[in-house]
């Protein structure tokens, strides 16, 4: 206000000041018409301005000159040279922002020539102007051959890419692979493929400089916790029928699919948050697995999407195909193809001048092309995504010289260019973009014995040994003997305490060594305890805490084993088995392994299952196992235990017990927090429960008090329970067995007004080793952190 106030006392010097500034700052009214910013002036002439006038620009020189003028100084002169100086800083500055602004634009306009489309515009130019070394990603499958696609065209996207200041990852997708069944599903065999890939593009002019070629298999072992744990949030976020809209990457029906299928695009989905990728710059074909990632991060909650840049697919040589194939050689021409197999399979292609009505409309179908076109010419495809897509490219037939191709489009159609001439044009060029990809596999030794091996593999040739047992997780530490398995309940906001008198009585029936399995990692992936690993972890602590209160002797004979501390131990054996266990399984085997009252919806479910399988392979490795099993459970287990067996292991014992009846209610009655007996219960709660618990006189068939006389009795070393009556009711009553106390409240001589207070009274008594170990540190976090996540659940609720 003070700088307006001035500027308008001086009618004839903001004229002036206008006139000679490069911004409109000043109206010739005399007012400022925005706010003045910083000016960014390093220079070393920018040393004789005012300290004031560096730090705040042109606005505030200018009221300063103002000032001066105002008082009459004397150095009205040297403010006006002030002034002048001012300008120019601006001016410099102004300079120097369009330049910026200049750069920021043309490497958007060189980025975005790679796609053909772009998810979103907005947000990729934005990326390019906050970060100038951005990531770029592309992940490949070590499958095969590589065609002039994979070769040339990406190898143009790339530095197109990298000139524009990104940095390009490739993510050598052998474990994908694997997944997808390529190269007979042999991990070494797929390795070398890949190394085989990467010596191609040496020496077809990708610009190595920005490219880094990372492993996923190492990458994932090295970073196991990391990558799978993002994984299994990924799954437990994703619907089945989301995923299901990705197996186009894969070439696959949904009908047909593996589990170890829905497993490969949630890792391809985990790829780009594991690689900090900004940008996913792969081929349209790719385009639905990566709108996974966008899909994912509004689940999550992720502010920050990848941007995703989908290039061009080229056509297949022959009519109709959609994109090249490498199971039909004559269908795309292929990095270390020989001259006359160019020149052949391109004098053989399809190359139409004008729309054919009967050509399949393949690209549309497929959704292997995004942009409009009616003639499908893999000639005229080739010429401008191989060739003219190079910078400062020409296209010389005979006499005829094409700068762009345009121009040699519309005269194809026109028929000034024949099909002959554009053919033997097309094959010379490609030929001399071979060229050097043929000298380096003919004269470097180690290139051409890759190329051999991948040749033979090609021809059906198996080079390498079959393998002799398979890989799973090795469970070293529990030795040799017959195991008798338990596994944990699936974690929620509650931990109740019949999960904890039930687990306590399937381990207590078994014979061997007893192993308590704690699936934590299978609980994220499900989404149980809401996918989060602190509360999932919580929700095992006070458990593992309710056994060692209750039953402190048998849980001094129970190895306990946490899932995702085994994993780690050795994740690459762990994740091959889980992925050879998912291709061996349908989505329909996966669905008959669920509990009868569940259906299958989601993905985490299908991964979920797979692991269990790994579990059980890992631990069944060499031993006798058997797995104790309740309802819910029998089916998957009974999976679980064919698979072992076809794996070559001794198939699992089943082992099948009942499920405790300790709900205070009937099941749909009441709220699971006021219906069980929590591990967490205070003696308030347990007196509460009680009292509202379903007690009919005389009804035996479901009374939850009495089935909570039998769990005391049977698991508390309670050696008899009293009933305080008095003596004018007849007395207390002593019960040493359940089935008395059953059979005396069926005739109704024990009435529940009696029962109940005396069962609250002995719970809690039963409970006080339980309480006192609350008091530690630890598990008050983990009730802390089991409360906050209920309080939350209550909230969506509302």
């Amino acid at each position: 206000p003070q700088r307006r106030e001035v500027l308008q006392s001086f009618p004839p010097l903001a004229p002036a000041m206008a006139a000679v500034s490069p911004r409109p700052w000043i109206s010739t009214g005399g007012s400022l018409l925005r706010p003045f910013r910083p000016a960014q002036s390093k220079g070393q002439s920018h040393r004789a301005t005012w300290t004031l006038e560096r730090s705040c620009g042109l606005a505030v020189a200018g009221s300063i000159a103002c000032r001066l003028a105002a008082r009459g100084s004397r150095r009205a002169v040297a403010s006006a040279s002030t002034l002048r100086m001012a300008v120019a800083v601006e001016s410099a500055e102004d300079v120097s922002t369009k330049s910026e602004e200049s750069s920021a634009s043309w490497k958007y306009e060189l980025i975005r020539s790679v796609g053909e489309e772009c998810q979103t515009e907005a947000e990729l130019r934005k990326l390019v102007e906050k970060k100038p070394n951005f990531v770029c990603y592309d992940g490949f499958e070590p499958s095969g051959r590589m065609h002039i696609a994979q070769g040339v065209y990406k190898s143009v996207c790339v530095n197109k890419c990298t000139k524009a200041g990104g940095q390009f990852i490739f993510w050598v997708a052998d474990w994908f692979a694997l997944m997808n069944d390529k190269m007979g599903g042999d991990i070494d065999k797929i390795r070398t493929v890949g190394k085989y890939l990467i010596e191609v593009w040496k020496v077809i002019g990708m610009d190595m400089s920005k490219v880094k070629f990372l492993w996923s298999s190492e990458e994932i072992s090295n970073r196991a916790e990391e990558y799978w744990g993002q994984a299994l949030d990924i799954a437990s976020r994703t619907t089945l029928a989301r995923v299901k809209k990705c197996c186009q990457i894969m070439g696959r029906d949904e009908d047909s699919l593996t589990a170890a299928q829905i497993l490969y695009p949630l890792m391809q989905c985990t790829d780009i948050f594991f690689l900090k990728a900004d940008i996913c710059q792969l081929g349209v074909d790719q385009r639905k697995v990566n709108m996974l990632a966008r899909d994912y991060c509004d689940a999550a909650g992720r502010k920050l999407k990848p941007v995703i840049l989908s290039h061009h697919m080229l056509y297949g040589l022959k009519k109709g195909q959609a994109k090249m194939s490498k199971s039909d050689p004559d269908s795309a021409i292929f990095m270390e193809d020989a001259v006359e197999d160019v020149i052949r399979k391109i004098e053989n292609s399809y190359c139409p001048s004008a729309p054919e009505q009967d050509a399949s409309d393949a690209s549309s179908s497929e959704g292997m092309s995004l942009v409009q076109d009616e003639l499908k010419n893999p000639c005229l495809d080739y010429i401008k995504y191989t060739l003219f897509s190079r910078e400062g490219y020409t296209f010389k037939a005979k006499d005829r010289i094409y700068e762009n191709f345009e121009d040699l489009k519309k005269d194809f159609v026109r028929g000034e260019l024949s099909e002959t001439l554009l053919k033997e044009t097309l094959a010379a060029e490609v030929n001399a973009l071979l060229e050097p990809v043929r000298n380096h596999f003919q004269q470097d030794e180690e290139a051409r014995k890759l190329l051999e091996q991948v040749s033979a593999w090609r021809r059906g040739e198996d080079l390498g040994p079959a393998k002799s047992s398979p890989t799973h997780l090795k469970l070293d530490d529990l030795g040799n003997e017959a195991l008798f398995v338990v596994v944990a309940p699936v974690p929620s906001e509650l931990v109740l305490l019949s999960d904890v008198l039930e687990v306590l009585r399937s381990l207590g029936s078994g014979k061997g060594k007893r192993v308590l399995w704690i699936q934590d990692w299978s609980a994220r992936a499900t989404g149980a305890a809401g996918g989060s690993a602190e509360c999932i972890k919580a929700y095992y602590d006070l458990l593992l805490h309710g056994l060692h209160s209750v039953d402190p002797q048998l849980m001094s004979e129970v190895a306990v084993r946490w899932q995702g501390e085994a994993i780690l131990s050795g994740p690459s054996d762990y994740w091959t088995s889980v992925i050879n266990a998912g291709r061996q399984s349908s989505l329909e085997a996966i669905r008959g392994a669920l509990a009868e009252e569940e259906n299958l919806d989601s993905a985490g479910q299908v991964v979920a299952t797979i692991m269990h399988l790994g579990d059980v392979l890992a631990l069944a490795g060499g031993r006798d196992v058997v797995l104790c099993s309740g309802p819910s459970t029998r089916n998957l287990n009974a999976l679980a235990a064919k698979h072992a067996e076809s794996s070559g292991f001794s198939a699992p014992q089943i082992e099948t017990t009942e499920p405790l009846s300790l709900r205070l209610q009937a099941k749909g009655e009441g709220l699971e927090a006021d219906t069980q007996i929590l591990v967490t219960d205070k003696e308030m709660d347990i007196n509460r429960k009680f009292k509202k618990a379903f007690c009919e006189p005389g009804n035996v068939d479901f009374c939850p008090p009495v089935n909570w006389v039998e769990a005391l009795l049977s698991n508390f070393n309670m050696d008899e329970f009293v009933v305080k009556r008095k003596e004018q009711n007849g007395g207390d009553l002593e019960y040493s067995s359940a089935e008395r106390l059953k059979e005396e409240f069926g005739e109704e001589s024990l009435h529940p007004g009696d029962l109940k207070p005396s069962l609250a009274k002995a719970m809690n008594a039963a409970m006080l080793s339980i309480r006192d170990g609350m008091k530690k540190a630890d598990l008050k976090k983990a009730q802390k952190k089991l409360d906050s996540y209920a309080k939350s659940l209550q909230k969506k609720k509302k």
